[in-house]
């Protein structure tokens, strides 16, 4: 049935409805801001999503009562709120969500999504973010839709059927952009050390921002890479072009990029626009380490907030102030370290705060979260070098990583783990 209005659209929406909202660059963020309107009207509306763009308007205090979201990966939308207590944040692997769902472990009422207009056969698509959205969609009992022609039409598991949906309404409008983060000298060199890790023919896993870009820019003269990822954005587009990204090395979905979503600018939406070489897969499967390390060589590359000298990786938070979220990192870790060939790499600037803190310290801060354990953890990257910390004992781990830490710090990171671990290196 299709609404004259979002308002007309959201009526469907009931007294302490879970809400599934599709998130990335595909929040259907007209939709969020007219449920910030009927929302005064309900209560005990649970909001469910990943990160989201454009939803500041749900952290309203005059929401309270009314809508609480809950969120499984805190962005700059749901930062704030989530400190101030008027939001929640779920820690969990973003290849458990849809499980939680499809089980029936997790209720969902309703779904918000953005789609592209239905084809000839009357099928539309999630675009540029599939995610778990797929099994929310599965699930629950009503369904409404944001069509907009500016979403791209995407290979893989994004069709819905138009007749599927209970609500939709069309309404053109532009995607959210990320532009690509500036690059400085500190980043380009992170850039330069984690591609001296790779090879002609590794299959990669990489996000956004600064130090994937670094790394890409740095592989101009590689062969035969591929990716198998949670998500890519413009940095793997002159590779793609340029040949050096044709996944041919790969075993599982050869010759196709494989992601779950994608976030950048109108070039790369451009670029995946009706292209069956990329594929938008569900993330449980995507995300599955028994899938992943089926690719051989496959390196991933995922950043951090601050590592102990253990090996100890913090991801999603500072202290106990929430940053962002476990996300997809420990599952790419696991399934790189299985695959044969793999390699796991944490990246990070060594210091914090203008370089006043450094990002490797003696302990975790309290109240930190662990996102990939000591256990887990094999390469570590900073602009001062790399420490391979696989089967190597704590006292190897910490000698290590002092190496690679800002020279300003060595001497006190030397001090405090005799202070704090009892042992001298």
């Amino acid at each position: 049935m299709q609404a004259a209005s979002v308002q007309q659209a959201l009526e469907l929406i009931q007294d302490k409805d879970i809400i599934w909202c599709h998130s990335m660059a595909a929040t259907p963020y007209l939709l969020l801001h007219g449920l910030a309107d009927i929302a005064l009207q309900r209560r005990d509306l649970t909001l469910l999503q990943l990160h989201t763009e454009g939803s500041e308007r749900l952290a309203d205090p005059a929401l309270q009562g009314h809508l609480r979201q809950r969120a499984f990966f805190v962005g700059g939308s749901t930062r704030q709120a989530v400190a101030a207590g008027l939001a929640d944040y779920v820690p969990i692997f973003l290849s458990e969500i849809p499980k939680l769902m499809r089980s029936g472990e997790q209720p969902v009422d309703t779904v918000l999504c953005q789609v592209s207009p239905p084809d000839k056969h009357g099928f539309c698509s999630l675009g540029i973010s599939v995610e778990a959205t797929r099994a929310a969609l599965q699930v629950a009992k009503r369904k409404i839709a944001w069509i907009n022609p500016s979403m791209p039409r995407t290979h893989g598991d994004s069709f819905v059927h138009l007749s599927d949906f209970d609500r939709t309404f069309e309404y053109q409008a532009p995607l959210h952009e990320h532009r690509p983060a500036r690059q400085n000298e500190i980043t380009r060199q992170i850039g330069a050390n984690v591609a001296s890790l790779i090879d002609d023919g590794d299959c990669l896993q990489l996000g956004i921002g600064a130090i994937p870009d670094a790394t890409l820019s740095c592989l101009q003269h590689h062969q035969n890479l591929g990716i198998h990822t949670e998500m890519f954005s413009d940095g793997v587009l002159p590779l793609v072009q340029s040949g050096v990204i044709n996944n041919s090395n790969k075993r599982k979905h050869r010759g196709r990029i494989v992601t779950t979503f994608a976030m950048g600018t109108q070039a790369l939406y451009d670029f995946v626009d009706d292209n069956p070489d990329v594929a938008f897969l569900d993330v449980e499967y995507t995300n599955d380490t028994s899938v992943i390390r089926k690719n051989p060589q496959v390196v991933s590359i995922n950043s951090a907030l601050q590592v102990d000298l253990s090996g100890q990786v913090c991801a999603d938070s500072m202290g106990t102030s929430i940053y962002s979220g476990v996300g997809g990192q420990m599952d790419f870790v696991r399934g790189a370290a299985l695959a044969e060939g793999g390699k796991a790499i944490i990246a990070l600037p060594s210091t914090a705060k203008g370089g006043q803190v450094s990002r490797i310290s003696s302990m975790l801060s309290p109240g930190a979260g662990v996102v990939t354990t000591r256990a887990h953890v094999h390469y570590i990257v900073t602009e001062y070098g790399i420490a391979n910390l696989r089967a190597r004992s704590i006292k190897e781990r910490a000698k290590a990583l002092i190496e690679i830490a800002h020279p300003n710090f060595r001497e006190t990171l030397e001090q405090a783990f005799w202070q704090d671990w009892g042992l001298s290196l």
